[in-house]
């Protein structure tokens, strides 16, 4: 004699709402966990963007025997000591401040919200705090 489950030849709702519902925890777990990836990463990205700048800024002096302007900014290392200015990871241009506060130029990106200051995400990165011997071991 066949069991009921053979003759219908399927899952009954049951079985199928928990399978769902353990995929859906599932899904849960691995969002939760790799939320705090992506802000790292532009994190890490805008440092990285930071002493690039800062190093063809350096490499305009040396050329140039003066540091851009604040009229030219970071535009005027195009295309001569970078390829291309970019925005920061979320969007907003990189300010360049020449005399800077804390050295000859500042290069500083305002973070996720976009204004000097903040905390976590919206903490300010700027040359001066920028160890381009750190970002070499990542």
């Amino acid at each position: 004699m066949r069991s009921s489950r053979a003759a219908t030849g399927g899952f009954s709702l049951v079985e199928v709402m928990i399978v769902i519902v353990i995929i859906g925890l599932m899904a849960g777990l691995v969002t939760y966990a790799t939320t705090g990836y992506l802000e790292r990463a532009k994190r890490v990205r805008a440092r990285s963007d930071v002493a690039h700048y800062a190093g063809g800024v350096d490499q305009f002096y040396i050329a140039h025997g003066y540091y851009p302007d604040n009229r030219e900014g970071l535009k005027a290392l195009v295309p001569e000591f970078i390829k291309v200015l970019q925005n920061d990871p979320w969007g907003h241009p990189y300010q360049y401040v020449q005399p800077g506060k804390n050295n000859a130029f500042d290069i500083i990106c305002y973070g996720a919200d976009g204004k000097e200051g903040g905390t976590g995400a919206d903490a300010d990165i700027a040359n001066w705090d920028v160890d381009v011997q750190e970002l070499k071991k990542k």
